[in-house]
């Protein structure tokens, strides 16, 4: 029996072993040490992209805008932004592409705190609200979300506090809420505030992270392009089919997490519940969500024309 094993594990091993693997480059938007990066720190620490022929190393970007032109310059073969990233590029000449999206699903949730009397977004007129950043998607699928109640950012005081005061100032009183991600969430509550979350997609549908790739990229590379697809996705579902479990192995594989493996099991259990579901076929981009998405960017004047839905995705690569 243990012939016939090690027999199997060589089997595994050999396509990697014959050939040297294809060197990856993967550019996040942020720190990769967060949990809205399982996907790829599963597929990494659990061997899924050695598998596949690939030796991944990670790089940091200065958020979304910044990953997608580091890509379209071919400074990185890939990266990972908000699914609707390539709308806000492409029209600039930044020829990037959406490959594989992780989840049918909104990014942002709108968090506020249970003591703030809000239920929806109409609640909202007149009060204070934080964002990371007015260049980040997550303020774009704001502005969606109080447009969805009628109201304009002139109705709200939206503060951008950056990646810490964003939920900082949820957790001191500053702000009832934010506009955030369920990596957010866990530090507010460890400061003891309760806090609602509103999910996002259901009043204003907008997109999840993507794994992005230039058009060059596409073009010269498809089946590295396919194979890190793939190992990325196989990340995801072991995170949608057991959070808990897949907690403990993102921790083990990211230890700066250590002693707050809690934050961990509550951020995966929420992605597991409101981020990932919904795709027909796992990573695929929803063309239709992401035209109207387009639709009211444009109507918003985020920019200046819009750009043929087809130039902005593909769906090839989760095939």
């Amino acid at each position: 029996m243990a012939g016939g094993s090690a027999f199997g594990l060589g089997l595994v091993s050999a396509p990697a072993s014959s050939q040297a693997p294809e060197k990856v480059t993967y550019l996040f938007p942020a720190p990769p040490i967060l949990p809205a990066f399982g996907p790829i720190q599963l597929a990494q620490g659990k061997g899924y992209f050695t598998a596949a022929g690939l030796e991944v190393s990670f790089a940091v970007g200065r958020g979304g805008v910044d990953v997608a032109k580091q890509v379209g310059a071919g400074n990185a073969p890939l990266g990972g932004i908000v699914a609707d990233g390539p709308i806000m590029v492409r029209g600039n000449g930044v020829p990037v592409k959406i490959v594989a999206v992780f989840g049918g699903k909104g990014f942002m949730q709108l968090v506020v705190r249970e003591d703030s009397g809000i239920d929806k977004p109409a609640d909202l007129k007149g009060k204070t609200i934080t964002v990371m950043s007015y260049q980040d998607t997550t303020f774009y699928a704001l502005l969606g979300l109080l447009a969805s109640a009628g109201l304009t950012q002139d109705d709200v005081n939206i503060q951008s506090v950056g990646p810490t005061g964003v939920w900082e100032f949820v957790a001191t009183g500053k702000s009832v809420g934010m506009a955030g991600v369920p990596d957010w969430i866990p530090p507010v509550q460890a400061a003891g505030v309760k806090v609602k979350v509103i999910p996002s997609d259901e009043y204003f549908p907008h997109m999840a992270q993507g794994i992005a790739a230039s058009d060059q990229i596409i073009k010269e590379k498809p089946e590295m392009v396919r194979k890190f697809v793939h190992a990325a996705l196989r990340g995801m579902k072991d995170i949608m089919d057991d959070p808990e479990k897949e907690s403990d192995n993102f921790v083990r594989f990211v230890p700066d997490w250590k002693g707050k493996e809690g934050a961990v099991k509550f951020a995966f259990n929420m992605y597991a519940k409101l981020v990932y579901p919904g795709q027909q076929e796992l990573g695929e981009v929803n063309a239709e969500r992401l035209a109207k998405l387009q639709d009211f960017y444009l109507a918003k004047g985020f920019i200046q024309k819009a750009t043929p839905v087809e130039e902005l995705y593909s769906n090839a690569f989760i095939k």
